[in-house]
């Protein structure tokens, strides 16, 4: 019987293959930092998806798990949805009573995460990306999920302030790859608009020098791993560059499996199981005036419905 709670990493709304062999990486990563720890991940929201929620949770149990600690692989609310994270957990372990779950709320512009952006951004810059000079003349365009909720979609304003402050950027915009505005081209006019408007201090350097260089813009996904989200993204990017083709725009990559992502969600599993009272039922007010995923709520199969 395991006494230690187990780790349920849960990842949201894909079929991709490429999101499903990544989030297998973390977990085994975790797996060979953690061995004390019963790890395993699956995705909700997505029918048919290659790693389903449900079979980690039926995968942990198996190893004699009775508690679970769910950390989200979300870097902001995912606003209204089909199923929300404690309705997809509370269904999965509905067929295993006894078992209790405590969903965390989503990871957000944890400072180790912004290190790891700022990783991608370096990147698709090239070696010479740490340079003041070079920065200056980047502006960088955060790109979120999107959401119909208008509180989710400031998260990733919220962001896009975190990581411009103390960078060296010319600046982060944000835009959204669906249900928000504005959108990925109308997100890069904006930068373009802002890059003519305002020169950097850099450029007109260089510019003194003979050594004239215009400006670029790096799109960065604000989400963890490839999918259709992502290439989603790259095509309204390409589109964009195709009718401007004056612009520089590079593309990043998602965060991915990266040290500083398992840094977080190790954080966040150890914050659960100190806090013991989470498994006895309480439930964190969450202050979103959403239906949003609830940090802190404890669930059953009791609760859910499922079998006493």
């Amino acid at each position: 019987m395991t006494i230690r709670p187990a780790l349920l990493i849960a990842g949201h709304g894909t079929r991709h293959e490429g999101a499903a062999d990544a989030l297998r990486a973390l977990v085994r990563v975790l797996g060979e930092q953690h061995p004390e720890v019963p790890v395993a991940g699956g995705f909700f929201g997505a029918p048919a998806s290659p790693l389903p929620l449900s079979g980690a949770v039926d995968a942990l149990v198996a190893q004699g798990a009775t508690r679970l600690v769910v950390v989200p692989l979300l870097m902001a609310p995912t606003g209204p949805i089909r199923e929300t994270l404690p309705e997809a957990v509370a269904r999965a372990v509905a067929a295993h009573p006894g078992v209790r779950a405590v969903c965390e709320p989503e990871l957000g512009p944890d400072p180790r995460l912004l290190a790891a952006l700022e990783r991608r951004l370096d990147e698709a810059l090239g070696g010479g990306a740490r340079r003041p000079e070079d920065r200056d003349r980047t502006t960088v365009l955060l790109v979120g999920r999107g959401a119909a909720d208008p509180h989710a979609n400031a998260e990733v304003v919220r962001a896009a302030r975190l990581l411009w402050e103390g960078r060296g950027f010319a600046g982060v915009e944000t835009a959204f790859v669906t249900l928000a505005a504005p959108d990925v081209p109308a997100g890069l006019d904006r930068c373009r608009v802002l890059a003519a408007a305002a020169p950097q201090q850099g450029q007109r350097q260089r510019q003194g020098q003979g050594q004239e260089q215009g400006h670029r813009i790096v799109v960065l996904p604000y989400f963890f791993f490839a999918g259709d989200l992502l290439e989603r993204l790259r095509m309204q990017t390409e589109g964009w560059a195709a009718a401007h083709p004056g612009a520089e725009v590079l593309g990043a990559e998602p965060i991915g499996a990266a040290a500083e992502l398992a840094e977080v969600v190790v954080a966040r599993y150890r914050a659960a199981v100190a806090d013991g009272a989470a498994f006895a039922g309480r439930a964190a007010e969450d202050a979103r005036p959403t239906g949003d995923t609830l940090p802190g709520t404890a669930l059953s199969a009791t609760s859910a419905g499922g079998p006493a």
